[in-house]
């Protein structure tokens, strides 16, 4: 009987994954090691699935994939050019599209590849990048944008994902309802329709995402086959797949983390003496996949900087994010036209470089007692102010004082000590032990009359200039530098909080004590009525040339050193507890005269269902683990390969996708779920193939029914079959789709009491009342 059972198991391993290569057993009851995860194998796949699949199947794949393909065409081009008018994050993705295309600096947290895309079909249709998408709800029509060709970039790779997701679950094994079934939680899931119509940057994400899961499992099919043409065709294209991930945006490493554990799984069992294979041929595996898989996506990548930096030649608004000497590079740039040498004894205002605000002091004093109790020095306020003021004029006082004859003209290097003189007040710039008014820890900055800063207190009125290079001349505008007390060792810096109503209202001033801290930093913004010919006289400069990856990774400290700074509150911001049940939406777009508006929210038909089935599986996992405990043999050893390898594979993506927020201190929305709900949406199909397609296949050889087959006896008695639960589940998330429409397009619009009749749980839309 186990003969007839084993024969019968081999005979159907073309429905999944091999669980192991073909120097392992899968008739023992001992292959049940949790390794087994992550790793879609198929050392008979290959071969036997497109043999046991009819040419008559292998036609009703094709009809159902065309007619998915094009009902995807159909939802993502409907009234693709309403609303007219810019919508939501188009503010910033068409804005950079115009920078580009009028090769303008700018700056942004996500890697180039995909605004580069939108940029270019801005080429093709000749467009000049004269409107800047300043704000949501500007006409595209009056400003003549071709917003339309935008949107169809990002409704036709939104299409697309479509047939990737059919053709991934359907190369991994699975019927085709399960095929029908993933495909159209995506096809029919309003969130998805939303964002792949816009000009934004998730649609190429999401189909870089579902590519690289369709190109790995290609990849692993052809296991038995390594080092073939195929072989090497299909782990190229999943590096390149990967590389469009994580240069759209860097969550792509989320991705890079599912196949890496796949890899990783699959090399340790390559490493098994089992396996059969030497050292030496065990290194050209594992320095063939670091080619493939490392080395092929981050030469993409690096690629798209390159083309990134050629393109955006001219001076624009990104350039207070960069160093000077980045700045300097960039045509037309302010600070390589603006910039003077500062010399001792010029009055100049200086700028903090985070908050943009003037170093500034008043003729007003701290109070004597702040509001926590405890005590100022009652000194001379010095704050920072955003606005043109005479009280935000400095001088630059050497430490001693020059000869009259000598007096002017000396140039200020970095390195040097100086004492800075308010000139309204006539005082000094001076900090002490004191704790400063917002920061208990900070010291306090203040100004002391000029007797105090001659006498006693004259070694607290000396700051060093200090940059990464020493003994190079300052100039306004280019030379960035953090002013360092002598004594106490306290860099000058800003919160950018704003005093209480005694401070004006305006930033506060104190001595950091972490020297460093990248925002401690200041520079001269202007001289105040110079004269001197020889630095008014305006120099044409070149350009400056920096090596790329002095630039390159000048950006990404940048870029990441912003994100960071991305925790302020959003009206709709959410946390991921409450992605999967559809708790909270964003409003991407209002129209207050026809009271129509777009609302992004999931099909709660396909995200409710999919969170239910992640559960389910979890516990059919720990359910099957706690079984075999007791060698109670409930699945079978293809169906449990299926159970391990595919659908593991999927679940891992879903949670490296996933579970990774919870960790992120930054703002969140419920777009960043997209990539998991894809994930999420291949595991669902695949999870009803193994709930009803496993358990309808007939029997091959007469034997004594199984506790599965008596109850696979017993639904059939109910008359439940798999492609009548297809076609009910889809019917339900096409209705459930249409009924959410209206806020997924903007069109038509509905009465307050429609409104309400869509809002559920903490869902809050427009016009409801």
């Amino acid at each position: 009987m186990s003969e007839v059972r084993n024969r019968h198991q081999k005979k159907k391993n073309g429905h999944g994954y091999a669980l192991d290569h073909k120097s392992h057993s899968t008739d023992s009851p001992d292959s049940d090691d949790i390794d087994e995860l992550l790793i879609p194998k198929s050392s008979s796949f290959n071969k036997s699935n497109k043999n046991s699949l009819s040419s008559q199947n292998q036609t009703h794949y094709r009809i159902a994939l065309y007619i998915l393909t094009a009902i995807a065409f159909i939802t993502r081009f409907y009234i693709i050019n309403y609303p007219d008018e810019v919508v939501f994050d188009e503010v910033h993705f068409g804005k950079f599209a115009s920078f580009y295309l009028q090769r303008t600096y700018f700056f942004d947290l996500h890697p180039p590849f995909a605004k580069l895309l939108i940029a270019f079909v801005g080429y093709i249709v000749g467009y000049d990048g004269a409107f800047k998408f300043d704000n949501i709800g500007e006409s595209y029509i009056t400003n003549k944008v071709p917003y339309v060709a935008y949107r169809s970039l990002s409704a036709t790779l939104g299409a697309l994902t479509i047939p990737i997701i059919f053709l991934t679950l359907k190369e991994s094994g699975y019927s085709l309802n399960a095929c029908i079934l993933g495909a159209a939680v995506v096809l029919f899931d309003n969130a998805h329709v939303a964002e792949t119509r816009l000009i934004l940057l998730d649609s190429t994400l999401i189909i870089s995402v579902a590519a690289t899961m369709y190109t790995y499992v290609q990849f692993s099919k052809r296991r038995d086959e390594p080092f073939s043409k195929n072989w090497w065709k299909w782990l190229i294209l999943t590096g390149v797949a990967l590389s469009c991930v994580i240069s759209t945006k860097y969550v792509g490493v989320f991705t890079f983390a599912t196949v890496g554990c796949a890899v990783l799984i699959d090399l340790w069992n390559l490493l098994d003496y089992k396996a059969g294979l030497s050292l030496k041929l065990f290194s050209k595996h594992f320095a063939a996949r670091f080619l493939g898989l490392i080395l092929v996506p981050l030469t993409i990548f690096l690629f798209w900087f390159w083309v990134h930096f050629k393109i955006l030649i001219n001076s624009g608004p990104g350039d207070n994010f960069m160093s000077p000497e980045f700045q300097e590079t960039l045509g037309d740039n302010p600070l390589t036209k603006d910039a003077k040498q500062v010399n001792f004894y010029d009055i100049v205002t200086i700028k903090h470089k985070s908050t943009q605000a003037l170093l500034h002091s008043h003729n007003a004093r701290y109070p004597l007692k702040y509001d926590d109790g405890r005590i100022s020095s009652q000194g001379q306020q010095v704050t920072a102010y955003t606005h043109p003021d005479e009280n935000n004029n400095w001088q630059i006082i050497p430490p001693v004082e020059f000869p009259e004859e000598h007096k002017y003209g000396v140039p200020v290097y970095t390195g040097q000590h100086i004492r800075l003189r308010h000139v309204a007040t006539d005082t000094y710039l001076y900090t002490h032990d004191v704790a400063s008014p917002l920061l208990p820890t900070n010291q306090e900055f203040t100004t002391i009359s000029p007797e105090k800063a001659l006498g006693e207190k004259f070694n607290n009125t000396l700051f060093e200039i200090r940059s990464k290079s020493n003994r190079q001349r300052v100039k306004t505008k280019l030379g960035y530098f953090s002013l360092v007390h002598l004594t106490n060792k306290v860099a000058m810096w800003s919160s950018g909080k704003k005093l209480p109503d005694w401070g004006f209202g305006q930033f506060d001033v104190n001595g950091n004590k972490n020297l460093k801290d990248i925002t401690n930093i200041w520079y001269f913004d202007d001289i105040i009525g110079l004269t001197d010919p020889e630095r008014l006289k305006y120099v044409p400069k070149e350009r400056k040339k920096l090596p790329f990856f002095r630039k390159y990774l000048e950006l990404q400290a940048s870029m990441f050193a912003q994100n960071n700074n991305l925790s302020k509150e959003h009206p709709y911001a959410s946390q991921p507890i409450s992605w999967p049940f559809l708790l909270r939406g964003v409003s991407f777009w209002t129209n207050n005269k026809t009271k129509t508006q777009i609302y992004f929210i999931g099909n709660p038909a396909g995200w409710w269902v999919e969170t239910a089935l992640i559960a389910v599986y979890l516990g059919v996992l720990a359910a099957d683990q706690l079984t075999r405990r007791r060698n109670v043999l409930i699945l079978d050893n293809r169906t449990r390969s299926k159970l391990y390898n595919s659908m593991g594979f999927f679940f891992v993506g879903w949670a490296t996708h996933y579970f990774p927020f919870f960790l992120m201190d930054r703002q969140k929305f419920l777009h960043h779920y997209l990539p998991a709900h894809l994930l999420a949406a291949m595991l669902a199909g695949a999870l009803f193939d193994f709930f009803f397609g496993e358990l309808e296949e007939p029997l091959d050889e007469p034997r004594v029914p199984s506790r599965k087959e008596r109850l696979v006896r017993k639904l059939s008695n109910l008359k439940i079959t798999y492609t009548g639960v297809t076609i009910v589940y889809v019917a339900i998330l096409i209705a459930t789709f249409i009924y959410f429409s209206p806020i997924t397009y903007g069109w038509p619009s509905l009465t307050p009491a429609q409104v309400q009749a869509r809002q559920f749980l903490n869902v809050g839309m427009h016009f409801n009342k």
